[in-house]
């Protein structure tokens, strides 16, 4: 017990003295915390370039003016003015540099502001209008500018904020310039120069106080917390009730990855930032190339026996049918986009256009790597919310579909069973992916990327030779890219993107979608089995949509529960992988009509 509070003794001690007491990082030497300060000057202020026109109309020397707003540079066309301050450096340094200053235009002059401001060689140049940077590198990167709005009187302020690296014993030359016929008007320049990690010595009191600056409990927004909770929702989905697991499980990890604060360079930032892996990811495997829904289909294609379609070809057009809910689904949310009401202080809107339209739409395909995929070319802002509910309504089959299939169907149609299919030679599944890419290629060339990796897929499973590639395909393969997929997915639904009534719209268009897709998979059945004299069960015509097998297993056991007896399941995959090449055509049609 004594032990144990000397221990708690000894910590509060460290922890006030951390806060009080500015002790050295580096044994035997004093504490020096060196921030703000000016490096010893090599020059004042001096013009060192001029062309015949340039002008100065006030003494420069000196470092700062402050309230004298008397230094006016003015470069007439093709001329070149620029005044100096070198700052000498004793050894090589990682520093902090910000300046700032005020300009005002002068009169008569055309409204580009032709601006030279750097720390080094680094120069900037506004082209277009007085309100927007543009960096030329000459030898280092151009750090981050800003700059005001005029006040009253003309006046804009200007900042220039970078990290820099010197070489050992040099001058840092610190220039404010113009040319090609403006003139301004400078005032209250301000130079500060930090230390960023020097050999020196640092305080506790400062590393402690940046390593809580650091913490994501500070810098985590209230959106970033609510998108938590939705990944833990998912992580509920996917674990205790098993809804697409193997999809959900990385979205819900990505979202929590996307969402946690980062602070790197003395900003806060994600792993969806510009220097966060899950952006290199993301931008090679969907937003850029689109590889991973690519390499998602060759492993389905790899997966996927067609035989079922190839012994009762007529079945592609219950696959085709189901596509319905597509377009239907694609005018609905043309139709929300014309929502735009204010309820209170609240304004209830959905900016969908027609390319947002058709990327929801195609979740009535049920098919997930075929709505990511099209969902990144035609609206890659709403990939989250659009592979959300795809997954997790083709999770819901067994829940959504059959009280529509009982809706539409009588038990005397729901009874009806079908003679068993002829079997399907080696040559006819060899010639089937070929067949089908080259007609796709014909007929609809911007849906062979999808379709043609499929049929690949298909190809070597077939083919019977390369039995090696069809296990990588079907196994390790596609299982690693479902990892990087998900991921990539759930990091895209950061909270500001997340949180929107459009979200809310997605999530009910895409139970519309999948809903009338199935009705209009089950009246062609229903068709079917008129035109057949009763031989066709329409139940299969469910299984039109590409959540396969599910749907081919929903339609099997609904046609059960009337007779047990009833085996529907390989005459509901003939439709059902029909399902997943006429997904993969409707998005190659969106896209080329859209797109």
């Amino acid at each position: 017990m004594r032990f144990q509070a000397v221990v708690l003794a000894a910590t509060l001690l460290l922890v006030v003295m951390a806060f009080f007491v500015p002790l050295s990082a580096a044994a035997g030497k004093e504490a020096k915390v060196e921030s703000s300060f000016d490096f010893e000057s090599v020059n004042g202020w001096r013009v060192i370039s001029s062309g015949s026109g340039a002008t100065t109309g006030a003494d420069i020397a000196g470092t700062s003016y402050t309230g004298q707003r008397s230094l006016h540079l003015e470069a007439d066309q093709n001329d070149l003015l620029v005044v100096e301050k070198g700052f000498a450096i004793s050894k090589e340094e990682k520093l902090h540099f910000k300046m700032s200053f005020y300009v005002n235009i002068g009169a008569g002059v055309p409204s580009d502001l032709n601006l030279l401001v750097s720390p080094s060689t680094k120069v900037v140049d506004h082209d277009d209008d007085d309100t927007d940077f543009k960096a030329k590198t000459i030898n280092e990167r151009a750090g981050d500018w800003s700059i005001g709005a005029a006040d009253a009187n003309g006046w804009r302020l200007v900042t220039l904020e970078t990290n820099i690296t010197t070489n050992a014993a040099t001058v840092m030359y610190v220039i404010i310039g113009v040319y090609d016929g403006t003139s301004i008007n400078v005032d209250d320049v301000e130079i500060t120069i930090d230390r960023v990690g020097t050999s020196g010595s640092t305080s506790i009191t400062e590393s402690f106080r940046k390593f809580v600056k650091s913490m994501g409990i500070v810098n985590i927004t209230v959106q970033q917390v609510i998108m938590l909770v939705v990944a833990c929702v998912l992580f509920v989905l996917a674990v205790r009730f098993q809804f697409e697991p193997l999809l959900l499980l990385p979205i819900g990890f990505g979202i929590f990855l996307a969402n946690m604060p980062i602070f790197m360079g003395g900003e806060v930032t994600t792993l969806m930032g510009e220097e966060g892996f899950l952006y290199f990811i993301y931008k090679w495997g969907i937003s850029e190339y689109g590889l991973f829904p690519l390499i998602i289909f060759l492993g389905i294609g790899a997966m996927t026996d067609f035989g079922p379609l190839l012994a009762n070809p007529k079945t592609a057009l219950l696959g085709a049918a189901a596509q319905f809910g597509i377009f239907l689904t694609l005018l609905g949310a043309l139709a929300l986009g014309l929502v735009d009401v204010n309820i209170g202080p609240v304004n209830l809107s959905f900016d969908f256009g027609l390319a947002e339209a058709a990327a929801i739409g195609i979740i009535g395909g049920a098919d997930g790597p075929t709505a990511i995929y099209t969902s990144s070319q035609l609206a890659p802002h709403l990939l989250g919310p659009i592979a959300v509910a795809a997954y997790s309504y083709m999770a819901l089959v067994p829940m959504i579909q059959p009280p529509i299939m009982k809706l539409l169907t009588s038990k005397k149609e729901r009874s009806v069973k079908m003679e068993q299919l002829r079997e399907v030679s080696k040559i006819e599944k060899v010639l089937f992916p070929i067949a089908v890419t080259l007609a796709c290629a014909i007929v609809v060339p911007s849906a062979v990327p999808l379709v043609g990796m499929l049929m690949f897929g298909n190809l070597i499973r077939e083919s019977g030779v390369v039995n090696r590639l069809s296990e990588t395909a079907q196994g390790s393969l596609i299982n690693i890219v479902t990892i990087f997929l998900g991921l990539c997915v759930g990091a895209t639904m950061s909270g500001e993107l997340f949180l929107k009534f459009s979200t809310i719209g997605i999530l009910v268009l895409g139970i519309v979608a999948f809903s009338f897709g199935t009705m209009a998979g089950v009246m062609m059945g229903k068709l079917f089995y008129i035109l057949s004299k009763g031989k066709v069960n329409p139940l299969i015509g469910a299984a039109g949509v590409s959540a396969v097998p599910m749907a081919a297993r929903v339609v099997n056991k609904v046609g059960q529960e009337e007779d047990p007896t009833n085996f529907l399941l390989m005459h509901a995959m003939g439709p059902n992988v029909s399902g997943v090449i006429g997904s993969a055509v409707a998005a190659g049609v969106l896209i080329a009509l859209v797109g």
